[in-house]
Protein backbone atom coordinates (compact mmCIF):
# COMPACT_ATOMS: atom_id res chain seq x y z
CA UNK A 1 0.00 0.00 0.00
CA UNK A 2 0.91 3.34 -0.83
CA UNK A 3 1.64 6.34 1.17
CA UNK A 4 -0.84 8.45 2.91
CA UNK A 5 -4.06 9.03 1.19
CA UNK A 6 -7.58 8.18 1.74
CA UNK A 7 -9.29 4.94 1.15
CA UNK A 8 -12.46 4.06 -0.95
CA UNK A 9 -14.36 1.09 -0.47
CA UNK A 10 -12.38 -1.12 -2.77
CA UNK A 11 -8.87 -0.67 -0.76
CA UNK A 12 -10.86 -0.96 2.75
CA UNK A 13 -11.77 -4.42 1.16
CA UNK A 14 -8.02 -5.19 -0.19
CA UNK A 15 -6.82 -4.06 3.03
CA UNK A 16 -9.57 -6.22 5.64
CA UNK A 17 -8.16 -9.53 3.14
CA UNK A 18 -5.34 -8.82 4.46
CA UNK A 19 -6.09 -9.36 8.10
CA UNK A 20 -4.92 -12.89 9.47
CA UNK A 21 -6.96 -15.10 10.71
CA UNK A 22 -9.85 -13.17 10.47
CA UNK A 23 -11.95 -13.61 7.46
CA UNK A 24 -12.22 -16.74 5.97
CA UNK A 25 -10.82 -17.67 2.84
CA UNK A 26 -13.86 -18.01 1.23
CA UNK A 27 -14.97 -14.51 2.53
CA UNK A 28 -17.31 -12.03 0.00
CA UNK A 29 -16.90 -9.15 1.86
CA UNK A 30 -18.68 -5.92 1.41
CA UNK A 31 -17.76 -2.31 2.47
CA UNK A 32 -20.12 0.79 3.47
CA UNK A 33 -18.90 4.27 4.49
CA UNK A 34 -20.67 5.01 7.76
CA UNK A 35 -18.51 7.98 8.73
CA UNK A 36 -21.39 10.16 10.49
CA UNK A 37 -18.89 12.31 13.02
CA UNK A 38 -16.99 15.21 12.53
CA UNK A 39 -13.08 14.28 11.94
CA UNK A 40 -12.59 10.88 10.49
CA UNK A 41 -13.59 7.89 7.51
CA UNK A 42 -15.18 5.06 9.20
CA UNK A 43 -15.74 1.89 7.06
CA UNK A 44 -18.15 -1.03 7.89
CA UNK A 45 -16.57 -4.55 6.38
CA UNK A 46 -18.67 -7.54 6.48
CA UNK A 47 -18.33 -11.01 4.94
CA UNK A 48 -21.65 -12.18 3.37
CA UNK A 49 -20.25 -16.04 3.79
CA UNK A 50 -19.44 -16.37 8.00
CA UNK A 51 -21.23 -12.85 8.69
CA UNK A 52 -17.82 -11.67 10.83
CA UNK A 53 -17.39 -7.99 10.21
CA UNK A 54 -15.20 -4.98 11.40
CA UNK A 55 -14.59 -1.52 11.72
CA UNK A 56 -11.66 0.14 9.90
CA UNK A 57 -11.63 3.80 11.11
CA UNK A 58 -9.24 6.59 9.21
CA UNK A 59 -7.90 9.35 10.73
CA UNK A 60 -8.36 12.36 7.77
CA UNK A 61 -5.75 14.73 7.83
CA UNK A 62 -8.71 18.07 8.33
CA UNK A 63 -11.78 18.17 10.31
CA UNK A 64 -13.93 16.37 8.45
CA UNK A 65 -16.98 18.59 9.77
CA UNK A 66 -15.02 21.82 8.38
CA UNK A 67 -12.84 20.66 5.43
CA UNK A 68 -9.24 20.99 4.21
CA UNK A 69 -9.08 24.65 5.74
CA UNK A 70 -8.73 23.07 8.94
CA UNK A 71 -5.40 20.74 8.94
CA UNK A 72 -5.53 18.35 11.73
CA UNK A 73 -2.34 16.05 12.60
CA UNK A 74 -3.11 12.32 11.66
CA UNK A 75 -1.08 11.05 14.90
CA UNK A 76 -4.15 11.64 16.35
CA UNK A 77 -4.46 8.00 15.34
CA UNK A 78 -2.10 7.10 17.26
CA UNK A 79 -3.11 8.48 20.00
CA UNK A 80 -6.64 6.70 19.84
CA UNK A 81 -5.48 3.00 18.85
CA UNK A 82 -2.44 3.61 22.23
CA UNK A 83 -5.40 4.51 23.87
CA UNK A 84 -8.28 1.98 23.31
CA UNK A 85 -5.50 -0.65 23.98
CA UNK A 86 -4.45 0.79 27.46
CA UNK A 87 -8.20 1.34 28.64
CA UNK A 88 -8.66 -2.50 27.35
CA UNK A 89 -6.04 -3.29 29.76
CA UNK A 90 -7.42 -1.34 33.04
CA UNK A 91 -10.94 -1.41 32.18
CA UNK A 92 -11.81 -4.67 30.23
CA UNK A 93 -14.84 -5.32 28.44
CA UNK A 94 -15.51 -1.76 28.11
CA UNK A 95 -14.13 -0.57 25.10
CA UNK A 96 -13.69 -2.10 21.27
CA UNK A 97 -11.20 -4.82 20.94
CA UNK A 98 -8.23 -3.19 18.53
CA UNK A 99 -7.23 -5.43 15.80
CA UNK A 100 -4.43 -3.63 13.34
CA UNK A 101 -2.93 -0.24 13.88
CA UNK A 102 -1.53 0.99 10.43
CA UNK A 103 0.78 4.13 11.24
CA UNK A 104 1.51 4.65 7.66
CA UNK A 105 -2.49 5.09 6.81
CA UNK A 106 -3.40 6.36 10.20
CA UNK A 107 -5.94 3.15 9.92
CA UNK A 108 -6.98 1.45 13.11
CA UNK A 109 -9.50 -1.55 12.54
CA UNK A 110 -11.43 -2.77 15.43
CA UNK A 111 -14.19 -4.36 16.69
CA UNK A 112 -17.84 -4.00 14.78
CA UNK A 113 -20.14 -2.97 17.85
CA UNK A 114 -23.51 -2.86 15.47
CA UNK A 115 -24.93 -5.33 18.19
CA UNK A 116 -24.84 -2.23 20.07
CA UNK A 117 -26.39 1.32 19.88
CA UNK A 118 -25.15 4.66 19.81
CA UNK A 119 -26.10 5.73 23.50
CA UNK A 120 -27.32 9.26 22.40
CA UNK A 121 -29.68 7.70 20.16
CA UNK A 122 -30.80 5.25 22.58
CA UNK A 123 -31.70 7.94 24.90
CA UNK A 124 -33.25 9.71 22.60
CA UNK A 125 -35.47 6.77 21.94
CA UNK A 126 -36.30 6.65 25.77
CA UNK A 127 -34.62 3.30 26.29
CA UNK A 128 -33.02 2.68 30.07
CA UNK A 129 -29.74 1.02 30.18
CA UNK A 130 -29.74 -0.11 34.10
CA UNK A 131 -25.72 -1.24 34.05
CA UNK A 132 -24.41 1.90 32.58
CA UNK A 133 -23.73 3.73 35.67
CA UNK A 134 -22.01 1.01 36.75
CA UNK A 135 -19.61 0.45 34.08
CA UNK A 136 -19.10 4.16 32.87
CA UNK A 137 -18.30 4.95 36.92
CA UNK A 138 -15.68 1.66 36.53
CA UNK A 139 -14.68 3.20 33.55
CA UNK A 140 -13.44 6.12 34.82
CA UNK A 141 -12.08 5.44 37.76
CA UNK A 142 -9.88 2.55 36.23
CA UNK A 143 -8.70 4.34 33.12
CA UNK A 144 -8.53 7.54 35.66
CA UNK A 145 -7.01 6.31 38.34
CA UNK A 146 -4.23 4.38 37.02
CA UNK A 147 -2.76 6.72 34.93
CA UNK A 148 -2.53 9.50 37.45
CA UNK A 149 0.27 10.23 40.13
CA UNK A 150 -1.95 8.49 42.82
CA UNK A 151 -1.99 5.31 40.70
CA UNK A 152 1.32 4.78 38.66
CA UNK A 153 5.07 5.88 39.21
CA UNK A 154 5.33 9.46 39.31
CA UNK A 155 8.34 9.37 36.41
CA UNK A 156 6.15 6.36 34.34
CA UNK A 157 3.78 9.15 34.01
CA UNK A 158 5.50 11.84 33.08
CA UNK A 159 6.79 9.54 30.33
CA UNK A 160 3.36 8.63 29.62
CA UNK A 161 2.94 12.24 29.43
CA UNK A 162 4.75 12.59 26.09
CA UNK A 163 3.17 10.12 24.54
CA UNK A 164 0.00 11.77 24.40
CA UNK A 165 0.65 15.11 23.80
CA UNK A 166 -2.33 16.10 21.68
CA UNK A 167 -1.77 20.02 20.86
CA UNK A 168 -4.39 19.92 17.71
CA UNK A 169 -7.10 18.28 19.28
CA UNK A 170 -6.96 19.85 22.67
CA UNK A 171 -6.57 23.33 20.70
CA UNK A 172 -10.35 22.07 19.41
CA UNK A 173 -11.36 21.79 23.05
CA UNK A 174 -9.88 25.01 24.18
CA UNK A 175 -11.28 27.21 22.00
CA UNK A 176 -14.84 25.52 20.99
CA UNK A 177 -15.98 24.68 24.93
CA UNK A 178 -13.66 27.45 26.70
CA UNK A 179 -13.44 30.42 24.18
CA UNK A 180 -15.69 30.79 21.68
CA UNK A 181 -19.71 30.58 23.27
CA UNK A 182 -18.26 33.26 25.43
CA UNK A 183 -17.22 36.13 22.54
CA UNK A 184 -18.36 36.55 18.45
CA UNK A 185 -16.69 33.84 16.46
CA UNK A 186 -17.42 32.63 13.52
CA UNK A 187 -17.38 29.24 15.36
CA UNK A 188 -20.28 29.69 16.76
CA UNK A 189 -23.69 28.42 15.49
CA UNK A 190 -26.89 28.96 16.98
CA UNK A 191 -30.62 29.57 15.79
CA UNK A 192 -31.85 33.03 15.69
CA UNK A 193 -34.38 32.55 18.38
CA UNK A 194 -31.68 32.41 20.88
CA UNK A 195 -29.76 35.32 20.23
CA UNK A 196 -30.18 37.02 22.71
CA UNK A 197 -29.21 34.24 25.33
CA UNK A 198 -25.64 33.69 22.99
CA UNK A 199 -25.48 37.77 23.36
CA UNK A 200 -25.56 37.59 26.71
CA UNK A 201 -22.89 35.00 27.11
CA UNK A 202 -20.36 37.01 25.85
CA UNK A 203 -21.46 40.27 28.51
CA UNK A 204 -21.59 38.00 31.50
CA UNK A 205 -18.60 38.87 33.76
CA UNK A 206 -19.32 36.99 36.26
CA UNK A 207 -19.59 33.36 34.26
CA UNK A 208 -16.67 34.54 32.52
CA UNK A 209 -14.41 34.31 35.26
CA UNK A 210 -15.91 30.71 36.27
CA UNK A 211 -14.95 29.80 32.47
CA UNK A 212 -11.48 31.09 33.16
CA UNK A 213 -10.80 29.55 35.82
CA UNK A 214 -11.45 26.03 34.32
CA UNK A 215 -9.77 26.60 31.17
CA UNK A 216 -6.67 27.34 33.31
CA UNK A 217 -7.39 23.30 34.67
CA UNK A 218 -7.46 22.10 30.82
CA UNK A 219 -4.62 23.80 30.10
CA UNK A 220 -2.32 23.21 32.80
CA UNK A 221 -3.93 20.38 35.22
CA UNK A 222 -2.25 16.73 33.95
CA UNK A 223 -4.13 15.13 36.54
CA UNK A 224 -4.81 11.71 34.02
CA UNK A 225 -4.82 10.01 31.23
CA UNK A 226 -8.37 11.20 30.04
CA UNK A 227 -10.30 9.75 26.71
CA UNK A 228 -11.26 13.94 26.28
CA UNK A 229 -14.79 13.45 24.25
CA UNK A 230 -16.61 11.18 26.57
CA UNK A 231 -20.11 12.49 25.03
CA UNK A 232 -22.81 9.06 24.59
CA UNK A 233 -22.20 9.82 20.96
CA UNK A 234 -18.87 8.34 21.99
CA UNK A 235 -20.25 5.20 24.03
CA UNK A 236 -21.93 2.12 22.55
CA UNK A 237 -24.56 0.72 24.68
CA UNK A 238 -27.26 -1.96 25.08
CA UNK A 239 -28.96 -2.53 28.57
CA UNK A 240 -26.53 -5.44 28.92
CA UNK A 241 -23.31 -3.75 27.66
CA UNK A 242 -21.30 -0.46 27.61
CA UNK A 243 -18.56 0.24 25.49
CA UNK A 244 -16.63 3.86 24.94
CA UNK A 245 -14.92 3.88 21.57
CA UNK A 246 -13.56 7.32 20.03
CA UNK A 247 -10.49 8.68 22.48
CA UNK A 248 -8.36 10.60 19.86
CA UNK A 249 -8.59 13.24 22.20
CA UNK A 250 -7.19 11.95 24.57
CA UNK A 251 -4.23 13.81 26.57
CA UNK A 252 -3.24 14.66 30.08
CA UNK A 253 -5.71 16.85 31.76
CA UNK A 254 -7.57 17.34 34.85
CA UNK A 255 -9.68 14.41 35.77
CA UNK A 256 -13.20 16.27 36.17
CA UNK A 257 -13.29 16.80 32.69
CA UNK A 258 -14.73 13.12 31.77
CA UNK A 259 -17.00 13.30 34.45
CA UNK A 260 -18.83 16.57 33.83
CA UNK A 261 -19.11 15.84 29.64
CA UNK A 262 -20.93 12.37 30.57
CA UNK A 263 -22.41 14.59 33.10
CA UNK A 264 -23.41 17.30 30.46
CA UNK A 265 -24.62 14.81 27.70
CA UNK A 266 -27.39 13.23 30.38
CA UNK A 267 -28.43 16.49 31.19
CA UNK A 268 -28.62 17.58 27.41
CA UNK A 269 -30.84 14.79 26.63
CA UNK A 270 -33.01 15.75 29.68
CA UNK A 271 -33.52 19.22 27.87
CA UNK A 272 -34.11 17.65 24.42
CA UNK A 273 -37.15 15.16 25.97
CA UNK A 274 -38.82 18.02 25.79
CA UNK A 275 -40.34 16.82 22.47
CA UNK A 276 -38.83 13.20 22.53
CA UNK A 277 -41.47 12.08 25.10
CA UNK A 278 -44.54 14.13 24.93
CA UNK A 279 -47.01 13.18 27.60
CA UNK A 280 -45.79 14.97 30.39
CA UNK A 281 -45.85 12.05 32.95
CA UNK A 282 -43.51 9.87 31.01
CA UNK A 283 -41.21 12.98 30.06
CA UNK A 284 -40.88 13.71 34.02
CA UNK A 285 -40.63 9.95 35.05
CA UNK A 286 -37.81 9.51 32.28
CA UNK A 287 -35.73 12.70 33.49
CA UNK A 288 -35.94 11.39 36.93
CA UNK A 289 -34.41 8.35 35.61
CA UNK A 290 -31.63 10.44 33.78
CA UNK A 291 -31.07 12.39 37.44
CA UNK A 292 -30.88 9.61 39.21
CA UNK A 293 -28.04 7.94 36.81
CA UNK A 294 -25.82 10.96 37.02
CA UNK A 295 -26.40 10.62 40.88
CA UNK A 296 -25.02 7.14 40.57
CA UNK A 297 -22.51 7.74 38.27
CA UNK A 298 -20.85 10.30 40.67
CA UNK A 299 -21.31 8.63 43.64
CA UNK A 300 -20.33 5.34 41.98
CA UNK A 301 -17.43 7.27 40.46
CA UNK A 302 -16.25 8.38 43.92
CA UNK A 303 -16.19 5.06 46.18
CA UNK A 304 -14.82 3.51 43.40
CA UNK A 305 -11.87 5.92 42.81
CA UNK A 306 -11.16 6.12 47.15
CA UNK A 307 -11.42 1.91 46.86
CA UNK A 308 -8.67 2.36 44.32
CA UNK A 309 -6.63 5.09 46.26
CA UNK A 310 -6.77 2.76 49.28
CA UNK A 311 -5.84 -0.66 47.84
CA UNK A 312 -3.41 0.71 45.50
CA UNK A 313 -1.95 4.71 46.39
CA UNK A 314 1.67 4.68 44.99
CA UNK A 315 2.19 8.32 47.07
CA UNK A 316 2.97 7.96 50.44
CA UNK A 317 2.16 11.38 51.31
CA UNK A 318 -1.10 11.55 49.62
CA UNK A 319 -1.91 8.14 50.94
CA UNK A 320 -1.33 9.23 54.95
CA UNK A 321 -2.14 13.52 54.87
CA UNK A 322 -5.27 13.22 56.79
CA UNK A 323 -8.37 14.73 55.01
CA UNK A 324 -6.22 14.95 51.18
CA UNK A 325 -8.33 11.99 50.21
CA UNK A 326 -11.54 14.38 50.56
CA UNK A 327 -9.75 17.56 49.14
CA UNK A 328 -9.10 15.28 46.55
CA UNK A 329 -12.23 14.32 45.83
CA UNK A 330 -14.71 17.40 46.56
CA UNK A 331 -12.02 19.27 43.98
CA UNK A 332 -12.79 16.76 40.84
CA UNK A 333 -16.49 17.02 41.89
CA UNK A 334 -16.48 20.51 41.75
CA UNK A 335 -14.09 20.93 38.53
CA UNK A 336 -16.67 17.82 37.14
CA UNK A 337 -19.80 20.14 37.86
CA UNK A 338 -17.93 23.51 36.22
CA UNK A 339 -16.62 21.27 33.00
CA UNK A 340 -20.28 20.06 32.55
CA UNK A 341 -21.61 23.32 32.48
CA UNK A 342 -18.97 24.58 29.76
CA UNK A 343 -19.77 21.66 27.70
CA UNK A 344 -23.86 22.16 27.60
CA UNK A 345 -23.12 25.73 26.68
CA UNK A 346 -20.81 25.18 23.63
CA UNK A 347 -23.35 22.45 22.69
CA UNK A 348 -25.74 24.93 22.75
CA UNK A 349 -24.24 28.23 20.88
CA UNK A 350 -20.40 26.48 19.51
CA UNK A 351 -20.21 24.60 16.75
CA UNK A 352 -21.85 20.88 17.03
CA UNK A 353 -24.53 20.69 18.53
CA UNK A 354 -26.21 17.54 19.76
CA UNK A 355 -29.06 15.29 18.26
CA UNK A 356 -31.19 15.04 21.64
CA UNK A 357 -31.50 18.90 20.62
CA UNK A 358 -31.01 19.88 16.89
CA UNK A 359 -33.28 17.15 15.94
CA UNK A 360 -36.80 19.10 17.15
CA UNK A 361 -38.73 19.79 14.22
CA UNK A 362 -40.76 22.55 16.50
CA UNK A 363 -39.40 25.87 17.03
CA UNK A 364 -40.57 26.54 19.62
CA UNK A 365 -40.10 23.38 21.52
CA UNK A 366 -36.51 23.77 20.32
CA UNK A 367 -35.67 26.78 21.76
CA UNK A 368 -37.35 25.90 25.02
CA UNK A 369 -34.88 23.28 25.37
CA UNK A 370 -32.08 25.02 24.39
CA UNK A 371 -32.53 27.50 26.65
CA UNK A 372 -33.31 25.23 29.49
CA UNK A 373 -29.68 23.55 28.25
CA UNK A 374 -28.16 27.14 28.83
CA UNK A 375 -29.86 27.65 32.24
CA UNK A 376 -28.81 24.20 33.43
CA UNK A 377 -24.75 24.95 31.90
CA UNK A 378 -24.60 28.25 33.33
CA UNK A 379 -25.94 27.55 36.40
CA UNK A 380 -23.55 24.50 37.20
CA UNK A 381 -20.53 26.75 35.60
CA UNK A 382 -21.51 29.58 38.21
CA UNK A 383 -21.67 27.39 41.36
CA UNK A 384 -19.11 25.03 40.40
CA UNK A 385 -16.60 26.10 43.17
CA UNK A 386 -19.33 26.19 45.65
CA UNK A 387 -20.11 22.50 45.19
CA UNK A 388 -20.21 19.82 48.48
CA UNK A 389 -22.47 16.84 46.92
CA UNK A 390 -23.56 16.13 43.21
CA UNK A 391 -27.54 15.97 44.56
CA UNK A 392 -26.97 19.84 45.44
CA UNK A 393 -25.21 20.80 42.36
CA UNK A 394 -27.75 19.30 40.20
CA UNK A 395 -30.89 20.41 42.73
CA UNK A 396 -29.09 23.97 42.33
CA UNK A 397 -29.43 24.18 38.59
CA UNK A 398 -32.76 22.53 37.58
CA UNK A 399 -34.25 24.77 40.08
CA UNK A 400 -33.04 27.88 38.42
CA UNK A 401 -33.49 26.75 35.09
CA UNK A 402 -37.01 26.14 35.95
CA UNK A 403 -37.62 30.08 37.03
Amino acid sequence: MSAYHPLNDQEAIRISRSIEGFFPQEAELSCREIGDGNLNLVFHITDSVSGKSFIMKQALPYAKVVGESWPLTLDRARIESEKLILEAKLAPGLVPTVYKYDSELALTIMEDLSDHVIMRQGLINGTRYPKFADDISTFMARTLFFTSDLGMNQQDKKNQVKSFINPDLCKITEDLIFDDPYTVSSNNSFDPAIADAAEALTKDSELHLEVAILRDKFLTNAQALLHGDLHTGSIFVTPESTKVIDPEFAYYGPVGFDVGAVIANLLLNYAGQEHWLSDEAERADYRQYLITSIIDIWNQFEAKFRALWNENGVDRLANSAAGYQDYYMNRLLQDAVGFAGCKMVRRIVGLAHVADIDRIPNDATREKAQRLALAIGTTLIRGNRQTQSIEQAIDTALTAASK
